[in-house]
């Protein structure tokens, strides 16, 4: 958990968070950072705009806690997913898996990252991009486990060529989620696969 972030809460407090939270991304994600006020957040989760400030100190806060808590949850797949037993092929294929089913389950937060890291206050965003540099190197890792014959800055270019195929979700919706998900499997493994 980044240190400037408020100690996790059981109960009901903890679910009006989780509302806040996937309230604000859907209005991030369709409006910008900037084209939404707390007003705005509180009413989609049915409580006034101040009322926010009981669980969050700032719209900024928000979007802290918002982008660390993704970057930390894709860290944390990620790493336990390269730590399963079994081939390199199944690790990869795994990560894979792991990293569709998130970009499907999380469209808005797909967007919210692309569009407002800029947003972040700078300890947040050093935070956050702390996160994605270790979550990076697991796929490096995983890629030049599977694929030897690569370099790293080659292996490091396929993974973030594939985090670009994946996390265009937000804007390709036109399969159904199992069927999406069966396609961008196939392509972000061919595109590795290709890559050595």
């Amino acid at each position: 958990m980044p240190a400037n972030s408020t100690p996790l809460v059981t109960g009901e407090k903890a679910n009006r968070r989780e509302q806040i939270l996937a309230a604000a991304a859907e209005l991030f994600a369709h409006h910008g950072f900037h084209g939404v006020g707390i007003d705005d957040i509180g009413a989609a989760v049915g409580i006034s705009g101040p009322a926010l400030y009981r669980h969050f100190r700032s719209k900024d806060a928000i979007l802290g806690e918002m982008l660390n808590s993704i970057s930390r949850y894709l860290l944390d797949g990620g790493t336990a997913w390269a730590s399963r037993p079994g081939s390199p092929d199944d690790t990869l294929t795994g990560l894979v898996a792991f990293h569709v089913g998130f970009a499907l389950a999380h469209p808005a937060l797909i967007t919210v990252q692309e569009r407002n890291l800029a947003n972040l206050t700078d300890a947040d965003r050093k935070q956050v991009r702390a996160l994605q540099r270790q979550y990076v190197e697991v796929w490096v890792n995983a890629i030049r486990e599977a694929m030897p014959e690569l370099e790293e800055r080659q292996a490091r270019s396929a993974a973030h060529a594939v985090f670009g195929l994946i996390n265009s979700t937000p804007y390709n919706r036109h399969l159904g989620d199992g069927e999406l998900a069966e396609l961008l499997s196939r392509l972000a493994l061919g595109a590795l696969r290709a890559a050595g």
